[in-house]
């Protein structure tokens, strides 16, 4: 890359040139042949923009809410693990860009800074936790009291990971994570992924996943969650219309549209692709999110346009980090938002609440006779 970056195509050719190969690896790739993370991407170029014309289009404003809470731009940060890989200040640094950005941060249960220290540097950012189902309920309980403590604004709860998925580049890589860090929400060494314990040739990650996440989890546990706690409940990683039927009988708040980057189960659909049925099955009852694949702000006018609140970006972030820490992930966040916004200007939407279904269509790929 050279000059400064002008996509987020170009923070991710300089992570990739800079940042240690196993954990470059580690946050780029894909379960098995990786076949669901190239649709990720591909999937938005089959869906196309029909844009409104001779609309005054002079005053913009980007602004939605999440979850009853008011951000600029409706694109946030999703979960994603272990940033102190990506720079030193980890993900402190992304709360302090998504607190200058204003828009929300959803903090990895694995993160590499603790809840209360990605509070204490961005306490004005709005701030959720994603959380996974531990075998012992006193552990995933006592992370969602320190959430609430903390002033974490909602629970993101990881239903798509009984097992972890099969990762070539991880169990090639044995990946462990670096002896200076850990995951700070934890206490034990075992479960803050730092006991230094030999997991011999596989992934080090999927060795913790087997021996501490719950594979019994069940809908009996998002009703243990429901009661558990007030703060609003969103399932991540809903792919199906009748799961997310289920999820709105048991009084979660929102559904995030995703399939974990890719990174579980190889050959599921694109999120943008099953977007629709999702938005249609709850009928308006839930919020509906989307992740997975969003590069540019035409990605993000398009899920919108699909019946998406907000969309969450992980990797670019990531790059972002790599790139420039708290200043890398702002600029970041700030590209996808004057892309959108300029998204936006051209299809004749001044505001958020003017994107609707008419603004998009499915174009199905010519196959070619012989």
């Amino acid at each position: 890359m050279s000059g400064r970056p002008v996509c987020i195509a170009d923070f991710e050719e300089y992570a990739r040139s800079f940042l240690p190969k196993s954990v470059y690896d580690y946050y780029s790739s894909g379960a098995d042949d990786q076949e669901t993370l190239a649709e990720n991407v591909a999937a938005f170029s089959r869906w196309k923009l029909y844009p409104r014309v001779l609309r005054d289009v002079s005053v913009m404003d980007l602004s939605t809410s999440v979850l009853g809470h008011r951000v600029t731009v409706p694109v946030c940060v999703a979960a994603t693990a272990m940033q102190r890989m990506a720079h030193p200040l980890g993900e402190t640094a992304t709360a302090r860009a998504c607190q200058a950005v204003g828009t929300g941060m959803m903090l990895s249960s694995w993160a590499t800074s603790s809840m209360e220290e990605v509070a204490a540097a961005a306490p004005a950012a709005l701030r959720w936790l994603q959380l996974y189902a531990y075998k012992e309920r006193r552990v995933t309980a006592a992370l969602v009291r320190r959430a609430e403590s903390a002033g974490f604004r909602g629970i993101f709860l990881t239903v798509d990971t009984p097992y972890l998925g099969r990762r070539r580049a991880d169990v090639r890589n044995r990946f462990r994570l670096p002896p200076h860090l850990s995951l700070k929400n934890f206490s034990s060494s075992d479960l803050a992924f730092s006991s230094g314990k030999d997991f011999g040739e596989d992934s080090g990650l999927a060795v913790y996943v087997a021996e501490a996440i719950d594979a019994t989890v069940s809908w009996e546990d998002v009703k243990w969650l429901r009661a558990l706690t007030s703060l609003p409940i969103v399932l991540k990683g809903i792919l199906r219309a009748d799961d997310a039927r289920e999820a709105v009988k048991l009084g979660v708040n929102g559904i995030l549209v995703s399939n974990h980057g890719a990174r579980q189960l190889d050959g599921v659909p694109a999120t943008i692709d099953v977007l629709p049925e999702i938005v249609e099955a709850v009928e308006g009852k839930v919020e509906v999110f989307l992740d997975g694949g969003v590069r540019k702000g035409t990605d993000v006018l398009k899920a919108l346009a699909l019946g998406a609140k907000a969309v969450f970006v992980g990797r670019p972030v990531l790059w972002g980090l790599a790139y420039q820490g708290e200043e890398g992930a702002k600029e970041v966040l700030q590209m996808l938002k004057e892309e959108f916004c300029l998204a936006m200007a051209l299809t004749g939407c001044r505001r958020v609440e003017e994107i609707d279904r008419t603004l998009i269509r499915r174009h199905q790929a010519l196959l070619s006779k012989i």
